[in-house]
């Protein structure tokens, strides 16, 4: 493991920081920024989708993403000297591809800054860690399994209308976990794209090439929408991006402060919400890609992969309206099958963490299917009823196995 590195003043990044650059460390942070989109912004182009956002309003959520990822990428390594990157919330959007359907775009974006609110808090108070031990691992996995079900299914679903591209990119996922597995899910666009351009599905419309214009939206705060909507978003962000997060960058040696990185993506968050920025969040998996000693032997070096991912990011999110224009030309199913081959890891993890320990495997069961069943009660989407029942459970099982002891 490499040897925890400590915390530099802000005037000690930026005079080393051309000197510390390298091609390893430019080629990691494009690469992650690559991984980043490639895994996820089909799932992004579905949620936007589902709060009925227009085209030029998806293409305003890109460039709030992509302008907020670059800035908080960029500023957090300079300031600290890490790669400390950071990403939107995959899970999130997931969620929200799923809840949003039937609920205004104003009031979504009302919850996005509810959501983004309880982050900022926890990162100001400190309360993140402490927050967060309130909601077993068992249930925030089952929780996020729950809102991954879907996607996995619908993989499998749209194999009855047409089975050759989703059945070639899967083929091409499975062998690229056991070839080549941080660029397995790259490697399945490029299959689909090759195959879905061979088949002629591909829209030959031109795509726009020029900086993206953002999209304000007034915000509209409808109480239910924001239990059902902002609060299942706060608790996934903070459960299965930052935490997963912060433990990649201690196993990799180094040892940051998490509150002020936790407040200063609730603060971009805050800003760039009616924009469409839904949720930002530390990176854990695109990240994982800077962290190591293919990114640069030196790990007080690696955070120049951190600038280099920022100043991607914010390119990308510029040419947001580009990115939009490309995934509007692929077919449905292609984008589909790409946003569920995608989500297969995560929601494997989902379910091995949900199952792993015996005592809550009964919270985390119902949990699991109460989530997965998209079921809508009192206004009230599945994700929070799973996580309430979950709770609820596990505290029953929890005093009847006291009670059962104390009657031993």
């Amino acid at each position: 493991m490499d040897t925890p590195t400590t915390l530099p003043s802000s005037s000690s990044a930026s005079p080393h920081l051309w000197r510390d650059m390298s091609l390893s460390t430019l080629i990691a942070g494009f690469v992650a920024v690559i991984i980043g989109y490639t895994s996820s912004a089909a799932i992004i182009f579905q949620a936007a989708a589902a709060a009925g956002a227009s085209t030029a309003q998806i293409s305003s959520w890109l460039w709030a993403l992509g302008i907020g990822m670059g800035i908080t990428s960029l500023g957090l390594s300079l300031r600290y000297r890490m790669p400390l990157l950071t990403a939107w919330s995959t899970p999130g959007a997931a969620f929200l591809a799923t809840s949003l359907p039937g609920i205004p775009i104003e009031e979504a974006i009302g919850a996005f800054l509810f959501s983004a609110l309880l982050i900022t808090l926890c990162g100001v108070t400190g309360l993140f860690e402490r927050l967060m031990r309130h909601i077993p691992g068992a249930i925030a996995s089952a929780l996020l399994a729950g809102i991954l079900l879907r996607f996995g299914l619908e993989l499998f679903n749209v194999m009855e209308s047409q089975w050759l591209l989703p059945l070639a990119m899967l083929a091409a996922w499975v062998a690229g976990r056991r070839c080549w597995p941080s660029l397995a899910v790259p490697g399945v666009l490029l299959v689909g794209v090759g195959l879905a351009l061979w088949q002629g599905q591909i829209s030959t419309q031109p795509i726009p090439l020029a900086p993206t214009l953002p999209v304000f939206t007034a915000p509209v705060f409808n109480p239910m929408t924001l239990i059902s909507i902002g609060i299942p978003l706060f608790v996934i962000t903070m459960a299965t991006q930052n935490l997963p997060a912060v433990a990649v960058l201690r196993a990799a040696g180094y040892r940051p402060n998490s509150s002020p990185l936790i407040t200063w993506t609730g603060g971009a968050t805050l800003l760039l919400a009616p924009f469409g920025g839904y949720a930002l969040n530390m990176a854990a998996i695109s990240a994982a890609v800077c962290l190591g000693p293919d990114a640069h032997p030196n790990p007080k070096r690696r955070y120049t992969a951190g600038v280099a991912a920022g100043v991607f990011y914010i390119a990308m999110g510029i040419f947001g309206a580009t990115v939009t224009g490309v995934f509007s030309a692929l077919p449905s199913v292609l984008v589909m099958a790409l946003a569920g081959i995608a989500l297969l890891s995560t929601l494997g993890t989902g379910l091995a963490g949900a199952f792993e320990k015996s005592e809550q495997r009964d919270a985390a069961i119902v949990t699991f299917l109460l989530t997965g069943s998209g079921v809508t009660l009192l206004g009230l989407g599945g994700a929070f009823w799973g996580m309430v029942a979950g709770l609820v459970v596990l505290k029953i099982s929890t005093f009847s196995a006291r009670a059962h002891q104390k009657d031993r």
